[in-house]
């Protein structure tokens, strides 16, 4: 019955886009992924993620602002069964205006929040929560950007939890194409228990916050790329009834550097250690540094493929390490058909 009322909601709204669509289009992109992570501090992490994600969906647009999407995003690990073991609907509502973007439904996170650092959002999120199932909306101008989303992750039933994320992020520049910069990241993600409750189960509060300054000489020296950030980065656990919100504090820098197709990414943390649900298991040491050497051999109209060395030193070991590919392709929205008014 649900699957039915699903269909006829679709239906219903390619019917209507269609007489008043001046436009309609089609975007295919994807992720093809092999990560092999050997983590001598996570025994139960040290696993290898490998797959490919699809992404196809048209879009009905009235004008060039307002915008129906609908399409299917769908993930398949390397040698599981049946081939499409997940598959995410997109479907969503998009507003496009000269300084405003606003979603509503189920659409892409690529592009919106996968800027997050590691230690808040982890990057597997861009293997298994593509999407963004709820509300975003984003203000920019030539000195702010500034983008609020939350994002469902688990409807309440007698035995599922309800769990949303909910947060903020942006970034002020003061001179206009300037070098210095002020950014700021923060997520929260309440966890309550399921409709039947769970002895001794409480709901949990969980999330954290980074503020940093930033300089990027970007091509402003031999290099492609050379920006620096340092900052602050405190994060929030609570569990009601039991405690108040604890607040581990540290400071963070990071450094990037790129040259043709080499680059460099150096992040470092020192402080309190942190237990972010979502966030890199890493930052639970009060010590920690992660070094990506990056080459990027394809490099074409949309096509970007990668290699990524990691390198991840704690207190307890330097010897842990990762390698990466990553391939990503994007051939942009096609028109398909032109509409009169």
């Amino acid at each position: 019955m649900i699957k039915k009322i699903y269909l006829l909601i679709i239906v219903t709204v390619l019917s209507t886009g269609a007489t008043l669509a001046q436009t309609v289009d089609v975007h295919f992109n994807g992720l093809g992924f092999f990560d092999n992570r050997e983590y001598k501090e996570f025994v139960l992490r040290s696993r290898t993620y490998s797959g490919t994600r699809l992404a196809l969906d048209v879009g009905l647009n009235l004008d060039s602002m307002h915008h129906f999407i609908v399409g299917v995003n769908a993930l398949h690990e390397f040698g599981a069964s049946p081939f499409f073991a997940k598959v995410n609907p997109v479907a969503y509502y998009s507003f496009t205006g000269k300084k405003w973007l606003f979603n509503a439904g189920e659409f892409p996170r690529e592009g919106l929040l996968t800027d997050y650092p590691r230690a808040m959002l982890n990057d597997t999120l861009r293997y298994f929560h593509p999407n963004v199932e709820g509300l975003l909306t984003k203000f920019h101008n030539d000195h702010v950007t500034e983008t609020i989303w939350i994002d469902w992750v688990s409807r309440q039933t007698n035995i599922d939890r309800e769990q949303f994320l909910f947060g903020f992020s942006g970034k002020y520049q003061p001179v206009l194409k300037g070098p210095i910069y002020l950014a700021h990241y923060f997520f929260l993600l309440h966890d309550a228990g399921p409709a039947i409750a769970i002895p001794n189960d409480h709901i949990q509060d969980n999330g954290a916050i980074q503020i940093k300054a930033g300089a990027n000489f970007s091509h402003k020296t031999f290099l492609d790329s050379l920006s620096v950030e340092a900052g602050g980065m405190m994060s929030l656990e609570r569990t009601r009834g039991i405690d108040g919100f604890q607040k581990p504090t540290g400071f963070v820098a990071n450094a990037y550097l790129s040259y043709k197709r080499f680059a460099l990414f150096d992040e470092f943390y020192k402080g309190q250690g942190h237990n972010i649900t979502y966030g890199d298991a890493y930052y639970r040491y009060k010590t920690y540094n992660r070094l990506d050497i990056i080459y990027t051999p394809f490099l074409y109209q949309g096509l970007r493929g990668q290699f990524i060395l990691s390198f991840h030193q704690t207190p307890e070991s330097s010897g842990s390490n990762q390698q990466a590919f990553r391939l990503t392709y994007d051939l942009g929205r096609k028109r398909l058909a032109k509409f009169k008014d």
